[in-house]
């Protein structure tokens, strides 16, 4: 039988940050991972908006879908795993990962969306290498008398 004290170790013990935030966008949940993560403390997040992990370029996007989201209960993104960039405290940029989960209030309300985050940033500059290093030898290969 699971229990809220189950619950709450369970997000405490995670190793992917589990970050929610209520209607309003300010953040009511920062477990240990969003930390590690993020670099804020759960105390200088708890409370504030969602815009001190997102890019600022990236904020108005952002909230456009948030605030449809709360708007009408739902989500365009499902199940899916969104790919997004971060920003840590320290200004240095993330390539996240995560999944949305919306939380209701006995009346069917949104109280909540949970996102359930990896950091990617390793991966996706591997990523991106891998890509450079592709094309540039396919460029090799389509030069005409060229060797390698």
């Amino acid at each position: 039988m699971q229990t809220t004290t189950d619950c709450t170790q369970l997000v405490q013990a995670i190793g992917d940050a589990v970050v929610a935030s209520d209607a309003s966008g300010a953040i009511v949940l920062w477990n240990p991972a969003a930390e590690r993560m993020f670099g804020f403390t759960e105390s200088e997040a708890l409370g504030k908006s969602l815009d001190i992990i997102i890019p600022q370029r990236q904020q108005q996007r952002h909230w456009d879908g948030y605030h449809q989201t709360m708007a009408t209960g739902k989500t365009r993104y499902g199940n899916d795993v969104l790919r997004v960039p971060a920003v840590h405290k320290d200004g240095h940029g993330l390539s996240i990962a995560f999944t949305v989960a919306l939380l209701h209030t006995p009346d069917n309300k949104i109280s909540a969306i949970v996102a359930v985050i990896r950091d990617e940033t390793s991966r996706f500059a591997e990523e991106r290498n891998l890509k450079k290093r592709l094309t540039e030898l396919e460029m090799q290969l389509a030069a005409p008398g060229k060797t390698s």
